[in-house]
């Protein structure tokens, strides 16, 4: 599994998070540059969807606010490879909304949980018709899945 999500970055030249998980990243990463991934998470460029983060100091971390769709679409206009993400839920939803994400990667456990956090597709969200055009299943019998948005 580490080697599928370590090839998702590979391709990647930016990174793109909300405010929470910036939180969580920038506290933990800067201080941990000689872990795996580390020099990776610390020197890729970061596009930080928030409109109440005040500023990014993180190494490469940009905030983009006001227009964030039309902002997310200027970068990916840019020349350079992909953009890639990791959780962020919310964020992950609402590209999907704006039609914004390209292909969506999910890793499901086998695990059954009585009770969550919350759920990834609230019942109350929009329906948005994807493809499966990936899978791979692990020793550990984690579903590597990959979608694209489905054609209207």
């Amino acid at each position: 599994m580490g080697d599928a999500v370590g090839a998702g970055f590979a391709t990647a030249d930016a990174m793109l998070m909300g405010r929470v998980l910036y939180d969580e990243w920038a506290a933990y990463w800067p201080e941990h540059a000689d872990e795996p991934f580390g020099d990776v998470m610390n020197g890729m460029k970061k596009y930080v969807v928030s409109n109440s983060l005040e500023s990014a100091d993180w190494q490469n971390s940009e905030i983009v606010r006001g227009d964030v769709a039309k902002s997310l679409n200027q970068i990916k206009a840019q020349d350079g490879s992909d953009i890639t993400m990791s959780g962020s839920g919310t964020t992950a939803r609402w590209l999907l909304r704006e039609g914004i994400l390209d292909e969506l990667h999910l890793l499901v456990h086998p695990i059954v949980v009585g009770d969550g956090k919350a759920r990834l597709f609230p019942s109350d969200e929009t329906s948005t018709p994807l493809n499966l055009v990936g899978s791979e299943t692990f020793n550990s019998g984690v579903l590597n899945l990959t979608y694209t948005r489905a054609e209207d």
